[in-house]
């Protein structure tokens, strides 16, 4: 339960060591670096402006056009793996994604580095083989569209274009579909008289066209066509020098042709895929090597040595150091952050409560100065997370598909191993609220046992069945309740007394103790508790008047010192009452502990439905079959569902109720300059 310390180290080394020392500190991924050295670190040289060539001794070089080549060539690197990946898919399991990346040994990675060049050729030339497969689809949609294009004129037995002898002219085109030989002949008699010897053949008809050619003397030419287009007619899209027939002829043999060079392509592609490694490797390597140039852009330089600063996590800065001076010529200076600085944040916690410290992190890192509430928060997360579940047969089959994909799949990523953990407890959690509760996929001991065999059989509850009794269950759940916000308010008060705030931890902590410890004793007497709980609670007179001390002392307490800071004293009052209403939050707090009955009778009470359903059968081979398709099909289902629903409300309960009384976040995370590959791994390094 504790945040990584976190020092400034600063290193001035010399320039023609460079290379390796930033090369040794990606590996490491140990330093995340904030250029914000001055005269004191780095021996009364001061550093340079923010651009290229400042006034002072040190300077930045500008690396904007190297890293942009970097990124450019991992950008074609990936987009050939995208390729590769479209033509010849890797053949992945289901359980790709917890399988982690390829792990390279540092001489396999230093070969391609040697190789980086070639290997990208070979990725552009994929990619270049890729635009000629889609422009060759393009062509073979043209060619397959003017075949289309030609269907209708197929019976033309003359070129599809504007012909003429000495003394006439022909010309096609199309008419709205319905169109007759009458009407388009009284079309021209109407509109261009002088052209009746026009001659007018019909070559198809469809429902929405009608395709036709036109026969008529020269100088009658521009009046019929004028004539037929107010009556809808249009030249075709496309014209040949050739017939329609011959013309499709030599368009399907270009189709042939076009479909041969797609194939042969596609082929060439294929060979290329035996490169796919390596070309996610040199992807890698241009990655890398784009951030290693964005960081060199930013370091200081004078013409023979440069310094690099940034945080580091104090259990590795001496490590570090002592590498660092025993192999190069330079100056390492480590001290302690300033006061007003705020560092990255690394959480470092027990090997049970570091796999939750991912919720943590999804709701906000600690501050510099706040308590890291990850093992605290952990115990109680598992604690809820398997009451809500709380099916001993769910529970187990969580636990045991957790393990296993952990222990067969140990390179996945630590996100991944850190998810799959926290479920993995979870689960055992579940098992244990299920053996108490007598939850085993519902009730379906007693369904098979009666159905199948006769006589029921009922595995007894180690505590109770919340199905029978859900208002003990309901009592429970808001005690369980209590005890994790006193625990919040508790920590508040530990980090008021860990401060030295003590009137802070006796006005903001200890009096609303008071007055919640007093409210709870008074409550549990009364006749609506009883009322609930189906029992009565009989206290002795002096605890049910200290009850009522402590509750009025609480509240008086609350109305005049909340407002502490605030000289006007009707002000002071004002603030004082405002905060005693928050006593309703802490009710509405307290009712969201219901949420543990609401899930938990949810995931029993759908289980047994399923398993009534599946009862219903008939007692045959064939009831049996369904009965056990809809025992998996429906379990799956309720476990898929409550699953989530347990994971959502435990984070609720974490992030709202117990959060809320003394946590705020807003920590940022520790970001090293650090190899960040995308697909494979090298072996990793340790300060010898």
């Amino acid at each position: 339960m504790s945040v990584l310390k976190m020092q400034r180290i600063s290193i001035c080394a010399l320039k023609k060591d460079r290379k390796a020392i930033l090369e040794k500190l990606q590996s490491l991924g140990v330093l995340e670096v904030d250029i914000a050295v001055g005269g004191d670190a780095v021996g009364g040289d001061s550093v340079g402006g923010d651009g290229v060539g400042g006034d002072g001794y040190f300077r930045k070089m500008d690396t904007a056009g190297q890293k942009a080549g970097f990124e450019r060539a991992a950008a074609a690197a990936d987009q050939a793996l995208d390729v590769l990946e479209r033509y010849i898919p890797e053949k992945k399991s289901m359980f790709a994604a917890t399988e982690g990346k390829l792990l390279i040994g540092r001489g396999q990675a230093l070969e391609i580095e040697e190789n980086r060049r070639e290997i990208l050729r070979t990725a552009k030339k994929i990619c270049g083989l890729d635009r000629e497969h889609a422009e060759k689809l393009a062509e073979a949609v043209r060619i397959r569209n003017s075949i289309e294009g030609l269907a209708p004129w197929m019976s033309l037995d003359v070129p599809l274009k504007d012909s003429a002898t000495k003394r006439t002219v022909l010309f096609p085109g199309t008419m709205p579909g319905g169109t007759t030989l009458d009407s388009i002949c009284e079309v021209i008699a109407e509109k261009a008289p002088d052209a009746a010897g026009a001659d007018i053949r019909i070559i198809s008809s469809e429902q929405s066209m009608v395709y036709l050619a036109v026969v008529c003397l020269k100088e009658d030419a521009a009046a019929v066509e004028d004539a037929l287009r107010g009556a809808g007619f249009a030249r075709p899209a496309q014209t040949w020098e050739k017939t329609p027939a011959e013309e499709r002829e030599e368009l399907e043999q270009q189709e042939k042709t076009c479909a041969a060079e797609t194939a042969e392509i596609e082929e060439q592609i294929r060979e290329l895929s035996e490169h796919r490694t390596e070309i996610k490797i040199a992807a890698d390597y241009y990655r890398v090597r784009a951030d290693k140039y964005e960081v060199l852009g930013e370091l200081p330089q004078s013409e023979r040595t440069f310094v690099i600063s940034g945080y580091i996590p104090q259990c590795e800065a001496g490590h570090v150091e002592s590498w660092l001076s025993e192999r190069y010529d330079c100056a390492v200076d480590i001290e302690d952050l300033k006061e007003d600085e705020e560092p990255p944040v690394i959480l470092k916690n027990n090997p049970f409560s570091m796999n939750m410290e991912g919720v943590v992190e999804s709701y906000g890192l600690p501050h510099k100065g706040e308590l890291d509430p990850t093992t605290i928060m952990s115990f109680f997360y598992v604690f809820f997370f398997g009451m809500m579940l709380s099916d001993a047969a769910y529970g187990a089959i969580v636990a045991v598909v957790c393990a296993v994909l952990v222990r067969k799949f140990p390179r996945m990523s630590p996100g991944m191993k850190k998810s799959l953990k926290l479920f993995f407890y979870c689960g055992l959690s579940t098992l244990v609220w299920g053996i108490l509760f007598g939850g085993y996929f519902g009730n379906i001991v007693d369904i098979v046992s009666e159905k199948f065999f006769g006589t029921a059989v009922t595995v007894p509850a180690l505590w109770f069945i919340p199905l029978n009794d859900p208002m003990k269950l309901l009592v429970f759940s808001l005690l369980f309740g209590v005890i994790h916000l006193f625990t919040g308010l508790g920590i508040k008060g530990y980090l008021c007394l860990r401060d030295g705030k003590v009137m802070d931890f006796f006005c903001d902590v200890v009096l609303w103790f008071m007055l919640l410890v007093g409210l709870i004793l008074m409550l549990l007497p009364s006749d609506i508790f009883a009322s609930i709980a189906q029992t009565q609670i009989v206290f002795p007179g002096w605890l049910n008047t200290l009850a009522g001390i402590l509750a009025a002392a609480g509240a008086i307490g609350i109305v005049l010192m909340s407002g502490r800071d605030k000289k006007n004293p009707a002000l002071r009052i004002a603030l004082g009452a405002y905060d005693l209403y928050n006593i309703t939050g802490w009710l509405s707090d307290v009712l969201s502990y219901s949420r543990l009955l609401a899930l938990g009778l949810a995931t029993g009470v759908i289980a047994s439905v399923i398993n009534q359903m599946g009862s219903m059968l008939p007692d045959n081979i064939v009831g049996v079959i369904f009965f056990i398709v809809i025992f998996l099909a429906g379990h799956t289902l309720n476990l898929a569902i409550n699953l989530l629903g347990a994971y959502v409300h435990t984070n609720r309960l974490q992030f709202v109720e117990f959060f809320g009384k003394f946590y705020e976040g807003g920590g940022r995370p520790f970001e090293p300059f650090k190899e960040n590959t995308k697909y494979a791994d090298v072996k990793e390094e340790t300060i010898p």
